[in-house]
């Protein structure tokens, strides 16, 4: 219980909320092995922002005319593609172990409830999902990119992401 017990209160209680909806045997060696495949993914995630010069943010407001990539602290991922004519494209991604979520939504034209920041929940007007677990990590670009640019270049990061998150899962589902 090593890894499992070098994460934060928040994080151990979220990988409990995945083992009991995820099919696993509920133990101390579930707990572990979700724990490393979490510490995994977070590594997965924040190699994949740096790679295509995206940056981390705390914060992100719902007028931001750019998008985000999201990673909450149950290990799915949010695609918020740039503004364009008030909306935006959504994308929800499950960390692909839990039962009790879809494993992708999307809404073409989602509008954010308000603004994003670490610790809190994403809240859609309109989206692919209502709400999600509250968020870990926030990735916005760094270059100035036409929308369409832009969205294909987060699309294509969380596509990227969301393959090694599989990858990862693999190692846990034996």
């Amino acid at each position: 219980m090593k890894t499992f017990k070098s994460l934060s209160d928040v994080i151990q209680n979220h990988i409990k909320q995945i083992a009991k909806t995820s099919g696993l045997p509920i133990g101390e060696e579930t707990y572990e092995a979700l724990a490393t495949a979490w510490v995994e993914k977070k590594q997965c995630f924040e190699d994949g922002i740096s790679e295509n010069n995206l940056e981390e943010v705390g914060f992100f407001s719902k007028d931001n005319e750019k998008g985000a990539i999201v990673l909450t602290y149950s290990g799915s991922l949010i695609t918020i593609g740039p503004l364009v004519d008030g909306t935006r494209r959504a994308e929800y991604t499950s960390i692909g172990l839990r039962t009790d979520v879809p494993g992708t939504a999307l809404e073409e034209d989602s509008t954010l409830s308000s603004d994003i920041e670490q610790d809190a929940i994403v809240v859609f007007e309109k989206g692919p999902i209502q709400q999600s677990s509250p968020i870990f990590k926030i990735a916005i670009s760094e270059e100035e990119l036409e929308p369409d640019e832009e969205e294909a270049l987060l699309t294509q990061v969380t596509l990227d992401i969301t393959e090694e998150f599989v990858e990862v899962n693999k190692t846990i589902i034996q």
